[in-house]
């Protein structure tokens, strides 16, 4: 067993084929005040580069399309990062129907983050989009414009967070992402038309920047969400993790299993070290003894130890959704995030829904989230 803050079933989940496209039925729901996910530490064999195939809902009959733009965006908040990661970042942006013939429309904006080992081009496959999205506009979901930025690094993930080694993805989706398509494209500016989604790495992304930035969101919707819950040095195995001490280059790391390229994008994005080239990182372990100063860093950045630290930020928040699929490891920490936000009374609804970490998120996106949004963010411009 490895140390990382992903669970096994994760990299399960990127190496299945899901063969069946019917609709998922016999939704468990609990509607309530809190929720969400997990943190596993195991050695897997699943290549990171796997693709995972997700069941994919049928086309709905008069779907109008939608609009697809593939841009770039620099962020300010990347340069400089010691792992050199790009800082002009690959964004796809869906205009809904009619954004082009009605000139002078404006609209909200979801921000949607794709999870572990894959960018954006990937997470649009994993949720079919576009067909999900124009599927869930036909289906009553109000117009909207959705963003997918990557954030794919050179370990597999930025976990959505601040380090010098692999760049401030944080302040990237949170301000120069939402200024650079306020200015862009005719959204409406306010954070009460503004959503935050995201699956897996995503999730924990939404539930990070969500806790965090209130001010500039105003719903949010957390899909099997990862890396929730601390790990102590019990559950490392340090001779495992110190194998990965004896690496030279990025190059080294190519074909290394998932959870142990998860270790090394965890420890880029939690335990940064300028003074420790090539990598600028330290691992949970030196010269195979754990670091307990590392650990306690890597603990830090788990949202059920700091969510009681941003309580008045989650109140202002108009409505909070989870959702986690019944076969999903992460179920357990997932509801831990409903539990909490529940005990503090912050409304919030919570879901189990029949399916894996990856085999329903398409439909889950189309038939749940989306139309959440069309019924939670605002739609007319505050006057």
């Amino acid at each position: 067993m490895i140390g990382s803050i992903f669970d096994p079933a994760m990299a399960a989940d990127h190496d299945q084929h899901a063969t069946t496209a019917n609709p998922p039925a016999g939704i468990m729901r609990v509607v309530a005040m809190a929720g969400t996910a997990l943190l596993s530490l195991a050695l897997w064999t699943t290549p990171v580069q796997a693709q995972a195939l997700t069941n994919s809902p049928a086309p709905v009959a008069g779907a109008k399309a939608v609009t697809v733009e593939h841009i770039k965006v620099h962020g300010a908040s990347l340069e400089g990062n010691l792992e050199h990661e790009s800082a002009d970042r690959d964004v796809l942006v869906v205009l809904p129907p009619g954004y082009a013939s009605h000139p002078d429309r404006h609209y909200p904006v979801v921000y949607a983050l794709h999870g572990y080992s894959i960018g954006a081009e990937q997470w649009t496959r994993e949720i079919h989009v576009p067909q999900t999205i124009e599927n869930a506009f036909a289906k009553g979901a109000r117009p909207m414009i959705v963003v997918l930025p990557d954030s794919k690094t050179v370990f597999g993930g930025s976990m959505y967070s601040g380090s010098p080694t692999v760049g401030d993805f944080e302040t990237f989706i949170q301000h120069d992402l939402v200024a650079y398509i306020d200015a862009h494209y005719r959204t409406l500016p306010d954070r009460q038309s503004r959503g935050l989604v995201g699956h897996s790495m995503g999730g924990y992304g939404a539930t990070r920047i969500g806790m965090k930035h209130p001010d500039v969101f105003g719903a949010l919707y957390i899909m099997s969400p990862c890396c929730l819950s601390p790990r102590t040095g019990d559950q490392l195995d340090a001779k495992a993790l110190a194998s990965l001490e004896s690496l030279k280059s990025a190059a080294d790391a190519t074909d290394l299993p998932f959870m142990a390229r998860a270790t090394l994008a965890t420890a880029a994005a939690w335990s940064p070290n300028p003074a420790r080239p090539p990598f600028y990182f330290d691992l949970p372990t030196k010269n195979g003894e754990l670091q307990p100063d590392v650990l306690a860093k890597w603990t830090a950045n788990a949202p059920l130890v700091f969510i009681d630290q941003y309580i008045g930020n989650l109140r202002r928040y108009g409505a909070i959704a989870i959702d986690v699929g019944d076969q999903d490891g992460l179920r357990f920490d997932a509801r831990k995030l409903h539990e909490v936000l529940d005990s503090y009374g912050i409304g919030n609804s919570f879901t189990i829904y029949p399916g894996t970490h990856v085999s329903n998120v398409a439909f889950r996106f189309q038939d749940e989230a989306l139309p959440f949004f069309s019924k939670h963010l605002k739609f007319e411009a505050t006057p």
